[in-house]
């Protein structure tokens, strides 16, 4: 339920006070009304079951007791709603990292300003929405950061989370976009639905469209059924699309077809179907220069991307590393109460993790091994990352490198056809035709 629209308050606010407290107290969220000094005026139940009784939050001001600050949030480095809606003269709405008797959780924030006769603020109502699907401390699952580049982009989820705009998540590999689909799906009115996970790049382009849109009996050699797809699993909830970037070009055109009409046909069948679903995809690919290479349709990726989320890197959270790293401890070996000494996470601070969280828990699980005491040092670290360390690549001989090149050009010469059939000439994939053709700086209209 929204807060109340900003309201006009009589010359003589107090007589209207009593009605507007009565009001709150019957609100689910936890709501506070307080002046423009920052002092809590009144408490709902809902608040006061977060916070503490009304005794002990009335007269106090906001920022001392969410975010146990001595200063009003944005003289303490948080965006502040009210000086916000100072500014504005409207509600607004912002995401916020509070002291609960739970421990920090993140919550979203919306203030709604009250105006006496005057014009004037006098009074401001604040509504909390405890955001359940990330913490600011470490936790046994779920999101885990306090870093700007963290809550900018939690920020985003919290925005985008309660619509049904298509969200397109991108980042590095091993950035935790499926955690952060989950966190999208569970701040919408879907959350109670399925969330249904596609791993687009190990599916074979010739099952690709029987796994999305399912088939009907005797459809191809095999199929004695009829079989639903994942878009009629996720029906009511969200279709997580990862690794959107290799679906296949026949199929995206199908995909397009989804998004723009909500509907689809089974393989082999003739009756249209609709889907009730919500789409979140996920790409570490520049999902641009594969439209420019011809790899990926541009009208389907206006459809994905109506709101683009970045995910940051690991090495741009570094105040985060610590709260990984004990969450991802307490996840790898629940049972030895693990802990890392103060040179061992220097060392990891020191190390880019271009694989980024997925790394950093590789790197912990190598290290926990190597520890039979409860303390984590430097040298175990040190061990577990040249354990994971790249070997160095071994160049193709020129020799073969230039054969490779010479059978692919005479092959693009001779060949009229499309790319998925010089591909099967070749008995190759189409992706691996296109990895090929890269690597030796053959650019695909050639």
């Amino acid at each position: 339920m929204a807060s109340p629209p900003p309201k006009r308050l009589p010359a003589a606010p107090s007589r209207l006070l009593p009605e507007l407290v009565s009001y709150l107290e019957g609100l689910p969220e936890p709501h506070i009304l307080f002046d423009s000094r920052y002092r809590i005026l009144a408490a709902n139940a809902a608040y006061r079951g977060e916070f503490g009784p009304q005794g002990s939050v009335v007269g106090r001001t906001c920022y001392e007791v969410s975010h146990h600050f001595t200063v009003p949030c944005d003289q303490a480095g948080e965006s502040c709603p009210l000086a916000r809606a100072r500014q504005s003269g409207q509600r607004e709405r912002v995401l916020h990292l509070h002291h609960t008797p739970q421990g920090e959780a993140y919550v979203n924030i919306e203030l709604v300003p009250l105006h006496d006769a005057d014009g004037a603020q006098a009074y401001f109502i604040e509504k909390m929405e405890a955001l359940r699907v990330a913490q600011g401390e470490p936790a046994a699952q779920g999101l885990i950061g306090r870093s700007p580049a963290f809550q900018a982009m939690l920020g985003l989820v919290a925005r985008v989370g309660p619509s049904e705009a298509s969200v397109l998540l991108l980042g590095e590999s091993g950035t935790g976009k499926e955690l952060v689909a989950r966190a999208v799906h569970d701040a919408s009115p879907r959350a109670a639905r399925p969330l249904v996970v596609v791993d687009c790049a190990s599916l074979p382009e010739t099952l690709f469209e029987s796994e999305l849109f399912g088939h009907e009996k005797g459809a191809f050699t095999g199929a004695q059924s009829a079989k639903p797809g994942l878009v009629e699993a996720a029906s009511g909830g969200t279709l997580f699309l990862d690794e959107v970037g290799d679906i296949p070009l026949p199929m995206q055109v199908k995909l397009l077809r989804l998004l723009e009409s909500g509907t689809f046909r089974r393989v082999g069948g003739t009756d249209l179907r609709r889907a009730d679903v919500r789409l979140v995809s996920a790409t570490h690919r520049d999902l641009l220069a594969l439209i420019d290479e011809g790899r990926f349709r541009e009208d389907l990726y206006y459809r994905l991307s109506t709101f683009p989320i970045e995910l940051p890197p690991l090495r741009e959270r570094p105040q985060d590393l610590p709260l990984l790293a004990a969450a991802l401890l307490s996840r790898v070996a629940p049972q030895r109460r693990l802990a890392l000494e103060p040179a061992a996470l220097a060392r990891l601070a020191r190390h880019g993790f271009p694989g980024n969280v997925r790394e950093l828990r590789n790197v912990l699980e190598r290290a926990a091994l190597l520890t039979d005491g409860t303390r984590i040092g430097a040298a175990a670290i040190e061990q577990a990352l040249g354990i994971g360390r790249r070997p160095a690549r071994t160049l193709a001989p020129p020799a073969r490198a230039a054969a490779d090149a010479a059978v692919l050009a005479a092959a693009l010469r001779r060949h009229q056809g499309s790319r998925e059939a010089l591909a099967r000439e070749l008995g190759i994939s189409v992706r691996t035709l296109y990895r090929r053709l890269k690597a030796l700086g053959i650019a695909p209209g050639q």
